[in-house]
């Protein structure tokens, strides 16, 4: 159905009493979003960042230079090599990464903690040395453990980095993912076992970088566990479900109700736009992150 087919449907009801003003007006369209190249006049209740691979077809540079023109001026998932760039256009490393050895080889097995946490320390210090906050770790795979020692080799692993983190002000966030369609078989696939990750380490600097994409496909119920468990969330990534694609009216999820959400929480960091764009050409998939920053900007 068209975008002006939804809008006939809505004026019907609203003309026979059943849908309020109230509503109407308020309802974003996500067709007609602001098509002006003007930096967006962004209401300050969310802080918004856009990952880094979700555009790599433009050089770090391009990008900081893009979203400053959008009105925005923080980054995902930069690493120590690339922090200089980013520092020249005044740009927010808003989730640090480079300490982790990949998503599949994580925290939850202790094969890989020496190195994990070498690479941890070292990484604690370099992100407080450059003035950042955020940095991102990940349980890795299964590999044929149950949630229980997958929850007992993260603890044992995490605690030896928290007294350092905590020490230099670093948050730690581990990113829930989905392991239904797009990381098979990652510890972390749900928000239960992250909270009582947390639960056990009992550290203010260890957080959850909650996926809402990811959340969606494991266990839907979005705004119900934000509102409930704020506390352990610091961090929020969008992308469009199914498909990983633009917040467009395709996808499933209504990311206002969910910014507003957020935002009722008290929440002060990031959110981030991770969704892959998927029209014609390089403008136009700028054109979708004006778009999704517009959208969620509530």
């Amino acid at each position: 159905m068209s975008k002006s087919i939804n809008r006939r449907e809505m004026l019907k009801q609203l003309a026979a009493g059943s849908l309020g003003i109230g509503t109407l007006l308020s309802m974003p369209s996500y067709g007609n979003a602001n098509n002006s190249t003007d930096p967006l006049e962004l209401k300050g209740n969310i802080n918004h960042s856009v990952c880094r691979w979700t555009y790599g077809s433009l050089s770090l540079e391009e990008l900081c230079v893009t979203i400053k023109e959008i009105g925005f001026s923080a980054i995902d998932l930069i690493g120590p090599d690339e922090w200089k760039v980013l520092k020249e256009h005044g740009i927010d490393s808003s989730m640090c990464n480079g300490a982790e050895i990949s998503l599949e080889e994580g925290f939850a097995h202790k094969a890989y903690h020496s190195t994990l946490v070498d690479s941890y320390l070292e990484h604690i210090d370099l992100v407080a040395d450059a003035g950042y906050k955020n940095l991102i770790c990940f349980s890795g795979n299964r590999d044929g453990l149950d949630d229980e020692d997958g929850l007992n080799n993260s603890v044992e692993g995490l605690k030896k980095i928290m007294g350092k983190a905590e020490q230099r002000g670093i948050i730690i966030q581990m990113e829930l993912f989905n392991s239904k369609i797009d990381h098979p078989d990652y510890m972390g696939d749900n928000t239960p076992w992250g909270i009582e990750l947390c639960k056990r380490l009992d550290s203010p600097n260890f957080k959850l970088l909650y996926d809402i994409y990811h959340m969606q496909i494991s266990e839907g119920d979005i705004i119900r566990t934000i509102t409930e468990n704020s506390e352990y969330f610091d961090h929020y990534h969008t992308a469009g479900v199914p498909g990983r694609n633009e917040l467009d009216d395709t996808q499933e999820l209504f990311y206002p109700a969910i910014m507003k959400a957020i935002h009722e929480t008290g929440f002060e960091g990031y959110v981030a736009q991770e969704f892959i764009a998927t029209r014609n050409t390089q403008e136009e998939n700028i054109a979708e992150l004006r778009k999704a920053i517009e959208l969620c900007d509530i």
